[in-house]
């Protein structure tokens, strides 16, 4: 007769946290459907030939040799690792466990490399130059990531903020303006960041003190925003183009030692002021949210305001000065259009920039970290088009316009799983 101590009772028992923690199965999915796509596209549809990877610059310090793989045997190898990552991801959710961001990663980067030596080995130039892609995905991140940052404090707070587009362009109308006129890129820097903070003077002014509904408020805005610049934009700056609308752009400023390491150096340290004031802007909102009173205030209001009312935390204020601190963000981000990129500013310009970045905060899953991480891989998809386009790659041009897109989607829906946004987020607060 056996004896069951209560040591062996308990370890018989389930445990009710493993059994009842929720585990998305859109991972699995998710890749599963990317590596028939692959398979489709690298079987039925081969390039004969190899892609050669040139990683240093034409006037980089130190260069580095460049590579070539062949299209047939990568493509091969990226498949068999493609469907090894997909069993993975199958296993860990059979088991209960969470798929890790480094697997996700490392599935999406070996599509990545099988992808762009397919794409180069059929093309009329068969070099694809590392440095340009990631140094362009870089720049076409930035506002991207600042409209992420904006958004991130925003919702936080509790206010979903869908205004991020009219931010960003308030801020390229103004900056171009203000830049132009002036002839000091500096102000027009800051005229950005004002104007985008006026945008969200009026969401905080209607959503947090009239209660609002958010969404409206931010779609409607959004198209205010547009219809003013369009219009100053036709009667205004077009007709005074030289004195309006020709801004002085900033210069690359090369750290040094640091923008002499081969591909990194140009991608990070090779860059406008823009870009490393993004750079403190994202330190500044992660240790801030996780590191100060300031932050947990923030999230304590956007999560449970009633409790924070009741600590004595004045909730309409915190979050009214919170999301106008967004909007500085956003406008400044908005600036990078006309003083760090383009150079003048055109109708629309932002393109969606906004909604991206918006996209990037739930794939970010709200965290200013991973949030940049997903504005970096939708700016990474947006110049991978370009450069398969300058290369001759076969990929019809159609498909490269929706690329980012695409990625944008498969990445929200198929990836980001089970996610659950701060709690009141998009609910007003009434006091008593």
């Amino acid at each position: 007769m056996s004896t069951v101590t209560p040591a062996s009772r308990e370890a018989a028992r389930p445990d009710p946290e493993s059994s009842a923690r929720p585990v998305s199965r859109k991972a699995p999915i998710g890749f599963a459907a990317v590596t028939v796509l692959a398979a489709l596209l690298f079987l039925l549809a081969p390039h004969d030939g190899a892609a050669l990877f040139r990683v240093s610059g034409g006037g980089d310090v130190i260069q580095v040799p460049e590579f070539e793989l062949d299209s047939g045997i990568t493509t091969i190898v990226v498949l068999i690792l493609m469907v090894l990552l997909t069993a993975a991801a199958a296993l860990l959710v059979q088991r209960r466990r969470r798929v890790p961001l480094w697997l996700i990663v490392l599935f999406a980067l070996a599509f990545m490399i099988g992808f762009l030596t397919w794409a180069a080995a059929g093309a009329s130039t068969h070099v694809i130059p590392l440095s340009g892609l990631l140094a362009g995905a870089i720049s076409l991140s930035v506002p991207l990531i600042f409209g992420a940052l904006c958004g991130v404090l925003s919702e936080r707070v509790g206010v979903i903020n869908i205004a991020i587009e009219g931010q960003l362009l308030a801020g390229a109308f103004t900056s171009a303006v203000v830049a132009t006129a002036t002839g000091q890129p500096l102000l027009g820097l800051v005229a950005a960041g004002i104007a985008g903070m006026l945008v969200a003077f009026v969401l905080a002014a209607f959503a947090i003190v009239y209660f609002v509904d958010q969404i409206i408020v931010g779609v409607v805005l959004n198209v205010l925003v547009i219809g003013l610049t369009s219009f100053f934009f036709s009667q205004v700056l077009a007709p005074n183009q030289a004195a309006l609308n020709t801004p002085p752009r900033f210069e690359r400023i090369d750290i040094p030692l640091l923008a002499e390491i081969p591909l990194i150096g140009p991608m990070f340290f090779q860059q406008t002021i823009i870009v490393y004031l993004m750079y403190v802007a994202i330190a500044a909102v992660y240790v801030g949210l996780f590191h100060t009173k300031w932050g947990l205030r923030l999230r304590a209001v956007g999560e449970h305001p009633q409790a924070a009312d009741t600590v004595g935390i004045n909730v309409r204020r915190t979050r009214f000065w919170n999301v106008s601190l967004g909007g500085v963000i956003a406008g400044m981000g908005g600036a990078f259009f006309t003083l760090g990129s383009v150079g003048a500013f055109n109708k629309e310009m932002t393109a969606g920039a906004g909604f991206i970045a918006l996209a990037a905060v739930i794939f970010g899953q709200w965290d200013p970290i991973k949030a940049t991480l997903a504005a970096l891989l939708f700016g990474f998809a947006s110049n991978l088009q370009n450069t398969l386009g300058v290369i001759g790659s076969p990929v019809p041009s159609e498909f490269m316009l929706m690329l980012p897109y695409v990625v944008t989607i498969f990445a929200v829906a198929g990836l980001v799983g089970r996610v659950r946004g701060p709690a009141a987020a998009g609910r007003p607060y009434i006091k008593g």
